[in-house]
């Protein structure tokens, strides 16, 4: 839907480090990298990209959805996005509010950036089995 996405951060490498740790279980990776005022770019699966620089002014808060191929993996994303420093801003699960198999978890980063994991298939049988106890 986009090419890319650029925005600043106060905090370049407490960023730079959140996001590459929290992107992970959604295989996004660091691609082009230049001075911290020109930013890093994270890549995806797709061409779109999202790129994030220092910046001297603190942002407006942003939330921002990254797409996620399995439910696991929204999971996944939201343990090392805690790990990562982010803060809980809705645990994994689904929210029917926005459709019936919208599976989603929120973290805040540290810019106070809203940052979102989703999967919108189906729960697969296989993640049935390992889920119920």
């Amino acid at each position: 839907m986009f090419d890319h996405v650029k925005f600043g951060v106060s905090d370049y490498v407490a960023s730079k480090a959140f996001f590459l740790k929290a992107l992970e279980p959604l295989g996004v990776t660091g691609g082009a990298e230049g001075e911290p005022s020109y930013g890093i770019e994270l890549c995806g699966k797709g061409d779109a990209s999202l790129c994030l620089y220092q910046a001297k002014e603190k942002p407006a808060p942003l939330h921002i959805a990254f797409h996620a191929d399995t439910r696991q993996q929204v999971d996944d994303f939201y343990h090392a996005a805690l790990k990562a420093g982010g803060k809980d801003n809705g645990a994994p699960g689904l929210r029917p509010n926005y459709h019936a198999n919208y599976y989603a978890a929120f973290v805040i980063g540290p810019d106070g950036h809203n940052v979102e994991a989703v999967c919108h298939e189906p729960v697969s049988p296989s993640f049935c089995s390992s889920h119920i106890r």
